[in-house]
Formats: structure tokens, C-alpha cells, sequence
């Protein structure tokens, strides 16, 4: 497996409900992935055991972080541990967040 990885070669994935998916790279313990959404956009409230930071790339969301709330925008980040519940909402077309998971989410490559 080649060490880089170019966005462009990259399949994106429908989610449905204005949210699609890239898996950019993995290997060893480590993932990311690149999620756009529409404005209205929601990662449902869901927990999971890996370890998860994510990076706004662009636009703005609003998440949830177990009991916390916040806006976020374009250079901010935050960390969810793992089995915490959290979830988002887009406040913005094409806003795009960056997340980084270790362990690699199998599920995410299950077909």
C-alpha cells in the first residue's frame, strides 16, 4: 500500500441526507476520513469505541459532545473519546470536517 493518498482517487460515499464520505487513508491503528455536508445536514448522535478528533476544514457545524455543545468553524477541532455519545448538524453548504480514528473504523470498510 502506497504511502500517500490523493483526494481525487478517492470514491465518495452517499450517506444520504445531504452527508457523503471519504475514506482519504488508513493503515496500521489510524484512519481519516472526510465528510461533506449540506446545509441541514446531521451525523445522527451515535458512540463508537474508537478514539476520534476531528478538524473543520470548512463551513461551520454545530456538535454535540456528550453533555457539551458547541459551534465550530473552519480551524477549529475537538476530540471524542471513546463510547461518548456525539453527533453534528451543518449549519453551512458544503461544510467539511476531517476525521481522524484509531483504531481504523472496520465498519467503514465493510461492503
Amino acid at each position: 500500500m502506497s504511502a500517500f493518498g490523493f483526494n481525487e482517487q478517492v470514491q465518495t460515499e452517499d450517506l444520504g441526507g445531504g452527508v457523503s464520505r471519504k475514506i482519504l487513508k488508513y493503515g496500521g491503528k489510524l484512519m481519516m476520513v472526510e465528510v461533506t455536508m449540506k446545509k441541514g445536514g446531521v451525523g445522527s448522535a451515535h458512540v463508537h469505541p474508537h478514539e476520534q478528533i476531528s478538524y473543520i476544514a470548512k463551513g461551520s457545524f454545530e456538535f454535540t459532545v456528550g453533555d457539551e455543545k458547541q459551534v465550530v468553524k473552519a480551524g477549529d477541532s475537538l476530540y471524542v473519546a471513546p463510547n461518548v455519545e456525539h453527533g453534528t448538524l451543518s449549519l453551512e453548504d458544503g461544510s467539511v470536517v476531517v476525521d481522524i480514528f484509531t483504531p481504523i473504523r472496520e465498519d467503514f470498510l465493510k461492503k
